[in-house]
């Protein structure tokens, strides 16, 4: 029979141009996200509802892919019994989806870009955080300005991110002893080069398990505070229980979109999840089915860079 590339040079060019224009037309553009279901509830009573919110375009390619990051999240929280994740991007449309959530999930930029920053959605979510609803957030979801909102956080997830004495930068990082806990099931030590870090946050003074612990670089101590610490190994991820039992789980790496392809990060995310909705994780860690393919799909489109915002005269 031949290849197919060797039965196609018996055809006319015109009819090949046309095959070869036809196949490029049909392939899925890794910039599609249309086949990812947003703001679906749970199709039958009694599943347990996880909400997870995606940050807008950010960064570069392949950093900050935090809508594609979501949905590969969803994808792996399907594979969990009985668990239903929902996906909004930033603030869901609809915030019914919310009723009867046991974990909200932010994965996307801090600094005041939370979608429940804005004062009308910091009261629901001030509200549902009280109703003992777990709190998990990934990357630069925990830098918070310093004040009340940010001590908030600190008590809920228990720990924040604030510029004061907080650093952050890219650089390998290696995890070579692994904290006993539910949420480090399956986990075993790993490296993790080149991702992005936050690092020396504002901790809770009681219920904080550091998870995953490990050497900076000196040079990146940006602060006064973090000089006084050289040589220390810091807290990247931690498991938090609030004086409610409510539950928060942080994580501030993430930030390359390639880190999801470490099987040791995707049980860790996967299990603090389980762990801060107050499910079970299982003994040998969440199972997640995972696809290399599917890691090029869903990206933000960065490819035209944003126009430069006009300066004032």
């Amino acid at each position: 029979m031949g290849s197919v590339f060797t039965r196609m040079k018996f055809l006319p060019p015109l009819f090949v141009l046309l095959l070869l224009r036809l196949g490029a037309a049909t392939a899925v553009s890794p910039y599609d996200q249309s086949g990812v279901p947003l703001e679906v509830d749970a199709p039958r009573p009694g599943m347990k509802k996880i909400v997870i919110l995606a940050g807008g375009p950010s960064s570069k390619a392949m950093a900050h892919e935090y809508f594609a990051g979501c949905a590969l999240l969803v994808d792996w929280l399907k594979q969990q019994p009985d668990v239903w994740p929902v996906l909004a991007r930033g603030w869901p449309s609809n915030e019914r989806v919310f009723a009867g959530a046991k974990c909200i999930v932010y994965y996307g930029d801090g600094g005041g870009k939370q979608p429940f920053a804005e004062p009308a959605r910091w009261a629901a979510f001030s509200k549902m955080m009280g109703d003992g609803v777990g709190l998990v957030l990934l990357h630069q979801a925990m830098d918070f300005p310093v004040g009340p909102d940010g001590d908030k956080i600190k008590g809920w997830l228990g720990a924040v991110f604030h510029s004061d004495i907080g650093s952050r930068g890219h650089w390998d990082m290696e995890f070579k002893n692994i904290a006993a806990h539910e949420v480090t099931r399956g986990v075993k030590p790993f490296a993790a080069p080149g991702d992005g870090w936050l690092y020396n946050l504002h901790f809770a003074d009681k219920g904080v398990t550091p998870l995953l612990v490990g050497a900076v670089p000196d040079k990146s101590r940006s602060t006064v505070d973090a000089k006084k610490h050289v040589g220390r190994d810091e807290v990247i991820a931690w498991a938090y229980t609030r004086p409610d039992g409510a539950r928060g789980f942080g994580f501030t790496g993430a930030d390359i979109h390639k880190g999801w392809t470490y099987s040791s990060q995707r049980a860790l995310v996967v299990n603090g999840i389980l762990w801060a909705a107050r499910l079970p994780v299982p003994n040998e860690g969440a199972q997640a089915t995972f696809d290399p393919a599917n890691l090029e799909r869903n990206l933000d489109d960065k490819r035209t860079p944003a126009p430069a915002a006009k300066k004032k005269k």
